[in-house]
């Protein structure tokens, strides 16, 4: 996926002039192709990620359109003061982007996982968050961002996610997008867990139940015109994400849900609230985080909901 930032960005800077890019020491060659014809627009910030989000903000104050990017726990926790008061609170039309997200750095520990930037990142006023599921879905969703000409959080993987649309799907910021039709039961999923949410309908599926897929790309703001529907189609929801079941997109479906008339059954899936190490890759850390699809069921027949 960080390719296809790195390509849909080259193709967007070559017709606007205002698209800038700042990265904290990482992606030197990925970036090559944007140096080759706009080099003072693709700055090394250096490992000073608090100075790439403050530069950023400035950058933007100036008429810019400006990108930070690094990995990302690096380019939301350990500048977050800087992204609240500079982008946040000045509403700069700076867009941040974190790649290898959620545990796609799973090898490399804590240090690397980030299990609370969708959390961080929606506490702040201003600031909107998308998640898309592939490359095919960043490509689509990329320019909607730059045209929203407001802060955004892009929460994208790494790299080899596997394509999850048979065909190009119509998707528009702040709508949810139904991949598959449903009705007795929905699942919601954000980012690169798609392909397990896809797993996990295959299986529900062959129990014979009708279920509803969705891709949730965006997070802030919510879909909450989808949700109001939903709830009063399905007696329960299950919400799909590599994050922290606390405060991330389960919890923001949990929140607006609360208040209808018509409240279903949420069933969060995310990341227990402890840390993961001593894994391997990141399929080893899902399954260590109880994100399989066996073990999804399992709880779910613990809850009565198949």
């Amino acid at each position: 996926m960080r390719n296809a930032f790195a390509r849909v960005l080259t193709e967007l800077a070559k017709v606007d002039e205002s698209l800038i890019l700042y990265y904290a020491d990482i992606g030197n060659r990925l970036f090559n192709p944007l140096k080759e014809f706009a080099a003072e627009r693709t700055i090394n910030a250096g490992i000073a990620e608090a100075n790439m989000a403050s530069m950023a903000a400035g950058s933007a104050m100036m008429g810019h359109r400006p990108f930070i990017y690094t990995i990302t726990p690096f380019t939301t926790s350990r500048n977050f003061e800087q992204i609240k008061i500079d982008i946040a609170y000045q509403n700069q039309p700076v867009i941040i982007v974190g790649t290898g997200s959620g545990l796609s750095y799973a090898n490399l520990g804590p240090t690397h996982h980030s299990f609370e930037d969708i959390a961080l990142m929606r506490s702040l006023p201003n600031m909107n968050i998308v998640c898309p599921a592939d490359a095919e879905e960043l490509e689509i969703l990329m320019p909607q961002l730059i045209a929203l000409n407001k802060p955004c959080y892009f929460r994208i993987g790494k790299k080899n996610e596997p394509k999850v649309h048979d065909n190009q799907p119509d998707l528009k910021f702040g709508r949810a997008f139904t991949m598959e039709q449903g009705s007795e039961l929905a699942i919601l999923a954000t980012g690169t867990i798609m392909p397990l949410a896809q797993a996990l309908y295959r299986d529900l599926r062959a129990r014979g139940i009708s279920v509803e897929l969705v891709s949730y790309h965006t997070i802030k703001p919510l879909d909450t015109d989808y949700l109001n529907t939903a709830s009063q189609r399905f007696k329960h929801i299950i919400t799909l994400e590599e994050h922290n079941v606390n405060g991330g997109f389960g919890s923001a479906v949990l929140e607006h849900t609360s208040t209808l008339t018509d409240m279903p059954k949420i069933h969060r899936f995310g990341i227990p609230d402890h840390f993961i190490d001593q894994v391997h890759n990141c399929d080893d850390a899902r399954q260590k985080a109880g994100l399989t699809v066996e073990s999804m069921t399992n709880k779910l027949v613990e809850r009565g909901v198949i």
